[in-house]
């Protein structure tokens, strides 16, 4: 395990790895900045992400990079529709002494990538989704723990819905993060094009398992929030809620559902993460509204008024935060 004087260099060091980082990702990855510091500050979190973007956009090259350069195990599952939980966490079978023995599954990894997980239906889901929350898994009534650090990028297609089992919201809570994941910008697209090989790029391993535990853990229990900045967040989560004392007027004319306490505690976590990465000590407002649209946007459930005067998750989560800060 790392060893520094006082919290104080291990944010210095640690802001300092994020840049290390940043230089190693873009050997292989143009562009996505925003992607790679929201995926990023779920990991020093010690979340799940959820990847919202169509196909050809590099998904799956981002996750597996990073897995690379942080040291970590990686894993790759694909879900079909004929994927079943066994596919997932593993299965007993008979060795040669007609004794059951575990075959672990894919699930056995640091960073696992769910590759299109709305294509499989809920009882495949929820297999890895209670990995998600328990970070174990139980097989024929034996507990196996999955070893730290463990965290679930997961991918979804937007244009596809045919043959797909959307996520409920209740196991979309289970994700920190909904990234979206857009188009390159012109100049982007232009590098993107002339690029044809991504292997042999020479990727340094910047931490180490021990490492990025470390900094979890300083994230989570080292650094200190003001009262203001906690008390900014939750207003934040509860000015959501359609019905409510407190609602906003936006939350109660265009929401069916607003976000639970878990959002609240998910904003200060991640505003410490933010922080940290960025080299501040301590998180202020700013912090959080850096990372209020991807732990809001699927914890906010919109209804028809909204969809017809097309206002956007994000135009209500931006119109909140706007009155807060106004008022």
């Amino acid at each position: 395990m790392p060893e520094f004087a006082n919290e104080v260099e291990a944010i210095d060091t640690l802001k300092v790895k994020y840049e290390q980082f940043k230089q190693e990702i873009h050997k292989v990855i143009i562009g996505q900045d925003n992607i790679i510091n929201q995926t990023l500050i779920a990991i020093f979190s010690g979340g799940h992400v959820l990847l919202l973007g169509v196909p050809g956009l590099a998904k799956t090259l981002l996750v597996k990079t990073i897995a690379e350069i942080l040291g970590l195990k990686y894993r790759r599952i694909q879900f079909t529709p004929d994927l079943m939980p066994s596919d997932i966490i593993g299965s007993e079978i008979l060795d040669e002494h007609r004794k059951f023995k575990f075959i672990p599954g894919p699930i056995f990894a640091n960073i696992i990538l769910a590759d299109e997980i709305n294509r499989t239906p809920p009882k495949t889901q929820s297999a890895l989704l209670e990995a998600m929350q328990e970070k174990s898994v139980t097989v024929s009534g034996k507990y196996y723990r999955l070893e730290p650090p463990f965290f679930v990028l997961a991918t979804q297609n937007p244009i596809e819905q045919e043959g797909t089992y959307p996520l409920p919201e209740a196991q979309l809570d289970r994700f920190m993060f909904n990234v979206v994941v857009d188009y390159p910008d012109f100049e982007e697209e232009l590098k993107i094009a002339k690029t044809t090989e991504h292997a042999n790029k020479n990727l340094q391993k910047v931490l180490s398992k021990d490492e990025i535990i470390y900094f979890q853990d300083l994230i989570k229990n080292k650094i200190p929030v003001n009262d203001n900045v906690i008390k900014f967040a939750v207003s934040l989560v509860v000015k959501t809620r359609p019905g409510t004392k407190l609602a906003h007027p936006w939350a109660d004319k265009y929401l069916n559902w607003g976000a639970g306490p878990r959002a609240s505690q998910y904003l200060i976590l991640a505003g410490k993460a933010h922080a940290a990465l960025h080299g501040k000590y301590s998180p202020d407002i700013e912090d959080i509204i850096a990372v209020a649209d991807p732990i809001l946007r699927h914890r906010l459930i919109r209804n028809y008024k909204a969809e017809a005067d097309s206002v956007s998750v994000e135009n209500i989560i931006h119109e909140i935060i706007n009155s807060i800060l106004n008022s």
